[in-house]
Order: structure tokens, then C-alpha cells, then sequence
């Protein structure tokens, strides 16, 4: 059973370009997305509570992304960087949610494959965060991201095949990825996460 997927593109050189040029920035969005993640697992908790196969999970992920924002935090507190007063609307996620089916069973459905999209394009980012550091404990912090995320992005796989048939699924996500191809590639360059 395949619980991971593979992205129709890459990430552009200049994304990455973008976010060393401006660290700074990107450290805040960072922190912005870590939250938003750790809220957005538990909403499912809120709007799905009768789906207790998945719950222990979601909670877990929740801490997880909630620890991973306290570490960024810390990471910009010592370098004297402060957090953003507000929330910014990300593009990526928002072109994302408009393809999502209306119907309750059919957007829990979409919502799991987005999940596992979004956290597979922050794994394979993260890699490249880490790849272009310079300093080893800054690798280290995104190395640790990148495995994190590739590990969530199977985890929302996983909890679909709980209430959807591998079938069902895997056509879904399948046609997910061809959905997150162009709109990660017609983003704006930005020193931001997407």
C-alpha cells in the first residue's frame, strides 16, 4: 500500500533563491504555517469528532506542529526577529481549497488529500532549506522539518484509506497532485513557504 505520493514538479532554484536572500521573512512565514498546521489538524477534531480512528493522530500532528512553531519562535526570538501581528492569507493553500468538493463525505475526503499534499510540498521545501545552509545547526533544525513533514504527508493518507476504498483514494490524490502542479508553479517568488 502506498501511503506517500510524488509531486508532479519541483520547486523552482529561484523559490529557494528567494528564501536565502531573505531569511528573515521566510522565518516568519515559517512560524505563520507551523500554526496554521497545528490548527488546521485540529479542526478535523472540531468537524469530524465522530471519526475516532483518526483523532489520536490529528492530536498528535497538533503538538507536533505547535512544537515545531515554538522552535522557530525561539530560532527568530534569538536572532531578534519578531513574529508578524497577523496572519497573511497564503495563496497556495487558498487555490487549493477552492477545488475541494462541497459535499460533507467528499470534502473530508479532499481536505485529508490537501493535508497530505501541502505537508509533502513543505517536506520536499524544507529539504532544500536544508540543503542550502551553511551552518550545521541549521540543517540539522530543517533536516528534522523535512522528515517530519514527509511523515505527516503519509500519515493524512493513511486516515483517508480508513473511510475511503484504496480506489476512491488513490484516484483522488492522484488527481490532487495534477491540481497542486500548476499552482505551485504559477505562485509568486516569494521568501515564504508558498
Amino acid at each position: 500500500m502506498k501511503l506517500n505520493l510524488d509531486l508532479a514538479v519541483a520547486s523552482k532554484q529561484e523559490w529557494i533563491d528567494a528564501v536565502m536572500a531573505d531569511f528573515d521573512a521566510f522565518l516568519k512565514d515559517h512560524a505563520d504555517c507551523e500554526r496554521k498546521a497545528s490548527s488546521m489538524a485540529m479542526s478535523f477534531v472540531a468537524k469530524y469528532p465522530n471519526r475516532i480512528e483518526i483523532i489520536p493522530e490529528l492530536i498528535e500532528i497538533g503538538i507536533e506542529e505547535l512544537e515545531h512553531f515554538q522552535q522557530v519562535y525561539e530560532l527568530m526570538a534569538s536572532k531578534g526577529i519578531e513574529l508578524t501581528h497577523s496572519i497573511g492569507e497564503d495563496p497556495y493553500l487558498k487555490a487549493l481549497l477552492k477545488l475541494c468538493h462541497s459535499g460533507r463525505e467528499e470534502r473530508f475526503l479532499d481536505r485529508l488529500l490537501i493535508a497530505s499534499i501541502v505537508e509533502t510540498r513543505g517536506a520536499e521545501r524544507f529539504r532544500m532549506v536544508a540543503e542550502a545552509q551553511t551552518e550545521p545547526e541549521m540543517q540539522k533544525f530543517y533536516k528534522t522539518l523535512w522528515v517530519s513533514e514527509a511523515k505527516h504527508g503519509h500519515v493524512f493518507v493513511k486516515m483517508a484509506l480508513n473511510y475511503f476504498d484504496k480506489e476512491t483514494v488513490y484516484k483522488r490524490l492522484e488527481w490532487w497532485v495534477e491540481q497542486e502542479a500548476p499552482i505551485i508553479d504559477n505562485l509568486p517568488i516569494r521568501a515564504a513557504l508558498h
